[in-house]
């Protein structure tokens, strides 16, 4: 009899364990397909504003490799609801634009945008403006470029501990010889960038005063402003720094739009 009512005491106490397996699995399904569906809907997001994004770039009168978007946050679908969301990565690779007929290469433009308000209605028509509250940009001026626009025979450009080193054949009293040197590079006016040369230096430099002068006309006549391309989002150029790659480019602006809709 004992043994009975045992038996009957156990089946309810499984048939309860049975119904918690039960929710707990369908609560891992419900989760499971809630992050898919967060995730699905980042990545129509991302293909809009990517779309968006090549507007604005050739708004600007420049050209690039189709953009990379990642939108950052989660839950995605809670900054949906916002219109407001925490950060958007923007890739841009193969950017270039015309600058008095040169073309300046920007082979990377990273670009973060940090509290972007963009309602449902804009990113599903494209109508209407995704703004950011601040937009952080990283890239790199191809030495390549640069030396197109000195427009010297023979000048490379490259990165000397941190420093813009030139090499370059100059003639020099009858004698060609080859100058090394560095340069100062800042940010000028109007964002462009300024190259400052100096201190060249030549094996085999006659000791005269006049192959001096040569060489300080040669450092004068390449210190010049590079003028950069519009770049777009607003972006202002803050710092320029020589890296092995190339010159890297600190860019932000603040309260801008990231699309070309009106």
């Amino acid at each position: 009899m004992t043994q009975e009512y045992a038996y009957e005491e156990e089946r309810p106490r499984r048939r309860g364990r049975k119904v918690l397996v039960t929710l707990v699995v369908l609560l891992l399904i419900l989760v499971g397909l809630l992050v898919v569906a967060d995730r699905v809907a980042a990545g129509v997001a991302e293909r809009a504003i990517a779309d968006q994004v090549r507007q604005e770039v050739a708004k600007q009168g420049a050209q690039s490799s189709p953009p990379s978007v990642d939108v950052g946050g989660f839950p995605f679908l809670t900054q949906v609801v916002n219109g407001r969301y925490e950060r958007i990565s923007i890739g841009l690779t193969d950017v270039q634009g015309s600058v008095q007929g040169d073309a300046v290469a920007l082979p990377k433009l990273d670009v973060d945008a940090r509290n972007v308000a963009a309602s449902l209605d804009t990113l599903r028509s494209g109508q209407g403006d995704v703004v950011a509250e601040t937009v952080n940009g990283t890239g790199t001026i191809s030495y390549e470029s640069l030396a197109a626009l000195l427009d010297r025979e023979g000048l490379t450009l490259g990165e000397q501990n941190g420093r813009l080193a030139v090499t370059a054949p100059v003639n020099v009293l009858g004698q060609q010889l080859t100058v090394n040197g560095t340069a100062d590079v800042t940010v000028g006016e109007q964002g462009k960038v300024a190259l400052r040369f100096k201190d060249l230096s030549a094996e085999g430099l006659p000791n005269v005063p006049l192959a001096r002068t040569i060489l300080n006309n040669y450092a004068q006549s390449i210190s010049i402003d590079v003028p950069l391309p519009d770049l777009p989002f607003q972006l202002a150029v803050r710092e320029v720094r020589p890296l092995p790659e190339g010159l890297a480019v600190t860019v932000d602006a603040k309260n801008v739009p990231i699309n070309s809709a009106t």
